[in-house]
């Protein structure tokens, strides 16, 4: 009896592993992302779960609305202003946004995301216990409450939600933006760099002190592969200095990057190494005024192009009023969609930078006395609007 039991539970296993391996990377992104995965899935049974009916329903409005919103209109924006976008673009301080990513530069080619959070894993889950599937689902949604509602994450509910429950990690959130963008993933691996930017792949181990990642491999609707990173990377000046992480986006640039809902680090003395990487390394530069400063831009090199209105930063983060800023935004056209912390309508700013075409080697001035300063513009009279209601008095970022 003992041995028939111990053949039964190994052909159990057996079955298990052969159905997991069955699953493949999108039908487990649809699954997450409420999604039905293909007919043929071993995570097809699973739908049939009332909490998993729940989820679906939940992300199916909730991304429905995003899309009208904010998303349609942001590429439609980027249709018409950015022409001829490089095959690559750098999102640092990006937490899992491949959303915005796309929707700002859906023609790249290769899409490479920086920031603190980690990588994690999603879980086999076809192996999730009878009735937690909806437990498991909900920490998803937890994670997105703030980008779907204000279109950036928040740092410390962030730091919770990703490392709770059995799905965690930005790895899950890059797989439901990844499908509900419309991606097939047909690829997905493990990657770390060393400290000279060289990327390792699998159990192909570079040392403690690798800057761990991701590597997905996608297709749009015209079936074309493209590939996204993400690395778990400090990008704090010694953080920076030490990781291979900015080597390695070297090799791939210049590319077009976007700032945004960066929490004013880049105006910090401590996140020079990457202000000065990404003046360096971008063809264009699309941001907020919580990405690089005006003043650290050499007008000799850059050409401005502002969209949408300058209200200052919110409550959080006092002190970061920018009078060059205002003054550039005197003359700003207008955009039909919100963004950044201010992600309302009308009272968001886009600023669009675009380096001046044989100045990518030319010496850096010391920017800040590289152009005649433009006079103070008066503060607006009127009150600013009220800072948009956030979920806590948290430390905010993308």
């Amino acid at each position: 009896m003992r041995i028939a039991a111990v053949a039964l539970a190994l052909l159990a296993a057996a079955i298990s592993a052969a159905r997991a391996a069955d699953v493949t990377f999108d039908d487990t992104a649809r699954f997450l992302a409420g999604m039905q995965p293909s007919a043929d899935s071993p995570l097809t049974p699973l739908t049939k779960d009332p909490g998993w009916q729940r989820h679906a329903k939940f992300f199916d409005g909730a991304f429905a609305q995003l899309e009208q919103r904010q998303l349609s209109k942001i590429r439609s924006w980027a249709d018409v202003n950015l022409a001829a976008p490089r095959p690559t673009m750098f999102y640092l301080f990006s937490g899992p946004d491949f959303l915005y990513a796309n929707a700002f530069y859906s023609k790249a080619s290769t899409y490479v995301l920086g920031a603190l959070e980690p990588v994690g894993a999603v879980p086999d889950l076809t192996r999730l216990p009878r009735g937690s599937v909806g437990a498991a689902l909900y920490n998803v949604e937890r994670s997105l409450g703030s980008i779907l509602s204000f279109s950036f994450f928040i740092t410390k509910q962030m730091k919770v939600d990703l490392h709770t429950n059995q799905v965690n990690g930005t790895l899950p959130i890059l797989y439901v933006f990844l499908v509900r963008s419309g991606k097939i993933i047909r690829n997905v691996e493990m990657v770390a760099l060393d400290d000279k930017g060289g990327i390792h792949v699998g159990n192909d181990n570079p040392g403690p002190n690798a800057t761990r990642g991701t590597r997905i491999t996608f297709a749009g609707s015209d079936g074309e592969a493209r590939t996204l990173y993400y690395f778990s990377t400090d990008l704090s000046n010694s953080g920076a200095r030490a990781a291979g992480f900015l080597k390695f986006c070297e090799t791939l640039g210049p590319g077009n990057s976007l700032i945004k809902s960066a929490s004013y680090l880049l105006h910090s003395g401590n996140f020079t190494v990457a202000r000065d990487w990404l003046l360096a390394n971008s063809a264009t530069i699309v941001q907020d005024d919580s990405g690089i400063p005006l003043a650290n831009y050499n007008a000799r090199q850059w050409r401005f192009f502002p969209f949408g209105r300058y209200l200052g930063p919110i409550g959080e983060f006092p002190g970061r009023y920018q009078e060059r800023y205002a003054a550039l935004f005197t003359r700003a056209q207008p955009i039909d969609f919100g963004v950044g912390y201010r992600w309302r309508m009308h009272e968001s700013n886009v600023l669009l930078s675009v380096k001046v075409p044989g100045t990518e080697t030319a010496p850096v001035a010391e920017t800040t006395s590289s152009a005649e300063p433009p006079p103070k513009p008066p503060r607006p009279k009127r009150p600013r609007p009220p800072d948009p209601p956030p979920p806590g008095r948290f430390f905010w970022s993308r």
